[in-house]
């Protein structure tokens, strides 16, 4: 019997130059127009043409590169030569130009690389501006010239793509097949307009791993509706929000040579998925908590996403987790107006390990411990409805007088 393949996470990692096959760049062009020297423009290209799959924005109002990105990748067995990011203007909401600046993205990649391939193409940061195409195009003709497979073109490329955020997120997972290594690398940005369906988010995952395009989706729908799909910082969803993943095939290993490989592969792009979701959360605009929060006991998943969704978008909730306050009568109310048919007398709070309620009865000798918990930068508060068998996870976090100052004004 064979061993289990096992998968490690190395969460700070150097970004996508962990895996072989990529060169990387991260320049400044001034997309934002403010005469400021940012780092804003991310161009990452594969050895080989390599394959490709994406998750995105479930907004009925979607950004032009969300668009191109959808009908690259709808081409059947297309190939792609990498990807191209902008940080600074996100290219929502500005018609048909919006649209052909989306394409010329992709196609100066292609010129300046050399590269036949289409480029995918990713904006993120103001909605309503057109890009700025002559600093574009400046832009991508020095990230082409910089391109290096080194880690500190990885790490330039990771702070290309951040808005809001205050630091860059990065993971790396590898496992080893018949004494191969198999490596996924990713990076992302993410700090405000977080609500499920995804994110102010753009998510990137590139692997060694030779893999077609449907066995990519599989693997990173899987992962998304597990981790990105689960996070809430503010309630509001994004017009941008994409999870790319690319797999070039350098390491001479195909995912389809085993059941046991290709589990192995969806676990490693679950943990990077998930490692990047929570340091999004925990990197939210102005948060100070991030709150694991956790529901079961319920007849269904829909029901428990109901109930962890009302609790981790409340207000009132979020307010008093930033003011330390283990005030549970809040999340009870948010759990009851969820709808699913919560029955006092079966239901149980718990802070970390420390029960609140059970049986719908406080547990007030605890407040000392409930106080102590609620004060630390990360808790996990469970809720638990105690009829039936189905349970859902969210990372969400609390609301601070400094996200309204912040966010009062662009």
């Amino acid at each position: 019997m064979e061993k289990p393949i096992t998968v490690t996470l190395t969460e700070n990692s150097n970004g996508l130059a962990d895996c072989p096959g990529y060169k990387l760049a991260g320049v400044a062009c001034d997309i934002r127009e403010t005469g400021k020297e940012r780092l804003d423009l991310a161009l990452v290209i594969a050895e080989a043409p390599c394959n490709a799959a994406g998750v995105f924005t479930l907004n009925d109002v979607c950004a032009a590169p969300v668009h191109v990105c959808k009908a690259i990748l709808e081409q059947p067995a297309v190939r792609v030569a990498g990807f191209v990011a902008n940080s600074g203007n996100a290219n929502a909401c500005t018609g048909e130009q919006g649209m052909a600046d989306a394409r010329e993205m992709s196609t100066l990649a292609q010129i300046e690389t050399g590269i036949e391939q289409p480029f995918l193409v990713c904006s993120t940061g103001r909605i309503g501006r057109k890009l700025p195409m002559g600093k574009m195009k400046a832009g991508m003709a020095a990230a082409a010239v910089q391109l290096a497979d080194e880690s500190e073109s990885s790490l330039q490329a990771a702070d290309a793509i951040l808005t809001s955020d205050t630091r860059r997120k990065v993971a790396t997972a590898r496992f080893v097949y018949q004494g191969q290594t198999v490596t996924v690398a990713g990076m992302a940005k993410g700090a405000g307009m977080i609500e499920p369906n995804m994110a102010t988010m753009l998510a990137f995952l590139v692997t060694d791993l030779e893999a077609d395009n449907s066995t990519l989706k599989d693997a990173l729908t899987a992962a998304c509706n597990k981790t990105f799909n689960r996070i809430s910082i503010d309630g509001d969803m994004s017009t941008n929000d994409t999870v790319l993943l690319f797999a070039n095939g350098k390491s001479g290993i195909e995912a389809k040579d085993s059941p046991d490989l290709l589990e192995a592969f969806r676990e490693a792009v679950y943990k990077v998925c998930d490692i990047l979701a929570e340091k999004i959360v925990g990197d939210g605009e102005k948060v100070t908590k991030l709150v694991e929060l956790i529901v079961e006991g319920c007849a269904s998943e829909a029901n428990a996403e109901k109930v962890a969704r009302a609790v981790g978008n409340s207000l009132l909730v979020k307010s008093s987790w930033y003011g330390s306050d283990p005030n549970w009568g809040r999340l009870a109310d948010a759990a009851g107006y969820a709808r699913v048919g919560l029955k006092e007398e079966c239901f149980d709070i718990h802070y970390d390990d420390v029960p609140a309620l059970i049986g719908g009865r406080p547990q007030d000798q605890n407040i000392p411990q409930w106080k102590a918990i609620v004060a630390k930068k990360r808790f996990r508060i469970t809720l638990n409805l105690n009829q039936g068998p189905a349970s859902f996870r969210l990372l969400t976090s609390d609301l601070s007088e400094a996200y309204v100052d912040f966010n009062k004004s662009e």
